[in-house]
């Protein structure tokens, strides 16, 4: 369809949670000299303006990244991520905000690779223009999915692979259980990191009932709602699906969720959870 633009959502709750997720798996990865492979399927513009027409129209990144930005009591988890917001913002007036491409581009070392994928036509050029200068990436005008099974396993046999799809229609909730389940044959050893938004609790339950039964272990869900599930029109929440989790990851959420839920949603409305889906 491509009608999605993340420009009205740039720096919203729900990439306040991907981005730190992210941002901690990304800085696991660097704790060994050896390199890494960095793959974003759905990889977005890269750099968003806050004072865009797109944005200023929703408003979102207001209940975000705009509650963040002048914190000074940031847990230390989020030091990363937010290092990254503020190199984007050096005047010190909150104007751009980075997508997981950008983010990854600051995080990554010399050593590490960086492939991204976009259909957009809109989007795609502005990415492409992003890191034409970036010997380390590669960015592709194609299917997310697809790369799941043409860029696997990377030479280096380590790597994070971020998947975070529209959701404009309903069957990417099927599409990426079996975009992991090609992903995961391929290459075991991967941390894939599985964005998903909340309008609908049942197509969660029915997709974490679908990935519980591809024999996949190590499945760790990791959500923040800003409101209560709703059958009303509109993302109440959002969440990470992490597998192969950094050892670390779920302690960092038992510290970073509260935090964010507190600093995001003052009325305490809504609600935070770290869950195995599949253990060990």
């Amino acid at each position: 369809m491509l009608s999605y633009r993340h420009s009205f959502h740039a720096g919203n709750h729900a990439d306040v949670l991907k981005h730190s997720v992210q941002s901690l798996i990304i800085e696991s990865l660097k704790e060994k000299e050896k390199p890494f492979f960095y793959l974003d399927t759905h990889s977005g513009a890269g750099r968003y303006q806050l004072r865009s027409e797109h944005a200023e129209r929703t408003g979102e990144y207001q209940e975000g990244i705009g509650l963040l930005w002048q914190r000074n009591d940031l847990p230390e988890e989020l030091a990363a991520y937010m290092s990254v917001v503020h190199n984007f913002n050096r005047s010190g007036t909150l104007r751009y905000y980075p997508g997981s491409p950008l983010i990854a581009r600051q995080l990554l070392r010399p050593q590490d690779k960086i492939y991204l994928t976009e259909l957009h036509p809109s989007d795609f050029p502005l990415l492409r223009s992003e890191f034409q200068k970036d010997e380390r990436a590669k960015v592709q005008r194609a299917n997310g999915y697809q790369q799941l099974k043409s860029q696997l396993p990377p030479p280096s046999r380590r790597g994070l692979i971020l998947i975070d799809p529209p959701y404009e229609i309903k069957t990417d909730y099927q599409e990426v259980v079996k975009g992991i389940q090609e992903g995961y044959k391929r290459f075991a050893t991967g941390s894939y990191a599985l964005w998903y938004p909340v309008v609908i609790r049942q197509q969660i339950k029915r997709m974490l009932k679908e990935l519980e039964a591809t024999g996949i272990r190590r499945i760790l869900q990791i959500e923040l709602a800003v409101k209560p599930d709703s059958d009303q029109r509109g993302m109440t929440a959002s969440g990470m699906i992490v597998i192969n989790p950094p050892w670390k990851l779920e302690q960092q959420m038992h510290t970073v969720l509260p935090w964010l839920h507190n600093a995001l949603v003052p009325s305490g409305i809504g609600h935070y959870l770290v869950n195995w889906v599949v253990p060990e």
